[in-house]
């Protein structure tokens, strides 16, 4: 008998239409197109604009498309994970409430996060539910409304987050496809450095707070641009080397869109050619928990069956990781 590997199967996204560009931004805070262009790569991000609607909104459209595309029934769907760092509410579950939606009655849900090593770390969930035997069909999205708690004030964070969501299918296959190593790993040493403090059970809200912005999201600009270099580097090297791999083995590098220059960094660490970079931090900004599976909806139509793709991620936390995987389909 084969050995059961958990392989993606089907890829839907979903951005909202409102596009914050770098030019509008420069007429909220002290920046430049220039500037924002030169030390992250980004022009634009999607923002979710519309009242009342947050990260489920756009998880399920997300699921929805994969749906459409494939004509999957609903009813077949086993688990719903919905990687985020902004779940539509505290105590009820983002994950929950999306499955519902979608018409995914016969399958449980929970939300999973690890900042923007969320979506990652979800990979490895899925995979490990499919080897497992105990089911067949797992969505996995990863969804967040970073301007929920972004702060239009302040320059270091506002120009880099935006708004989406990318969903994957995990399915078994039996041809030695899907995921084939992973290596994971988290220092709670750095949670200081990128968080939003208030608003957890540690720091809860009170008006005073809330006065004070101190529900908005805070990074330490330098810290965690100089452990994301070395980190998403040194684990997309070692996932290749244990793996016996050299550059021309593989088809494309999915990394984390959090900075170009992070990105490029991890690149040059495993001497891979730029078009075989996949890029879409221009357009969308970082999104987090989306950017991974947005990489894979954008670039569906170039990848083709046995492409070997190394992922790389690296959050806040700090999380941060890098997974090899073989691409199951031809679009």
């Amino acid at each position: 008998m084969s050995k059961i590997t958990a392989a993606i199967t089907a890829v839907g996204g979903y951005v909202p239409d409102y596009v914050l560009t770098n030019k509008i931004l420069e007429t909220m805070v002290d920046t430049n197109d220039e500037w924002i262009t030169s030390r992250t790569g980004i022009k634009e991000r999607r923002i979710l604009k519309e009242e009342g609607k947050g990260t489920s909104f756009l998880a399920i459209k997300a699921a929805e498309e994969l749906i459409q595309k494939t004509g999957l029934d609903p009813k077949e769907i086993d688990l719903v994970i919905v990687c985020t760092a902004s779940p539509d509410m505290k105590a009820a579950s983002t994950a929950a409430y999306t499955a519902s939606q979608i018409g995914a009655v016969n399958a449980f849900s929970y939300d999973l996060e690890a900042a923007c090593s969320s979506f990652l770390f979800g990979m490895s969930t899925a995979s490990a539910y499919i080897e497992s035997g105990r089911y067949k069909k797992i969505l996995l999205i990863g969804a967040d409304k970073n301007s929920s708690f972004i702060n239009y004030k302040d320059r270091a964070t506002c120009i880099i987050f935006g708004d989406g969501a990318g969903a994957v299918l995990f399915e078994p296959n039996e041809e030695g496809l899907g995921l084939q190593d992973e290596l994971l790993r988290s220092n709670g040493e750095g949670r200081e450095f990128l968080q939003a403090t208030y608003g957890g059970s540690s720091y809860p809200i009170t008006k005073d707070t809330f006065d004070e912005g101190k529900h908005y999201v805070f990074q330490d600009g330098k810290t965690v641009f100089k452990n994301a270099v070395f980190n998403m580097a040194d684990v997309a090297e070692k996932i290749m080397s244990r793996n016996d791999l050299v550059n021309n083995d593989i088809a494309w590098l999915a990394a984390h869109q959090a900075n170009k220059r992070i990105i490029d960094a991890t690149a040059n660490r495993i001497n891979l050619e730029e078009d075989k970079v996949m890029m879409n931090i221009q357009k969308y900004g970082n999104t987090t928990s989306a950017t991974l599976p947005l990489l894979l909806h954008d670039y569906e139509s170039q990848l083709k069956k046995g492409d070997k793709i190394i992922f790389a991620a690296f959050g806040g936390g700090f999380t941060w990781g890098s997974i090899y995987l073989k691409w199951a389909y031809n679009s």
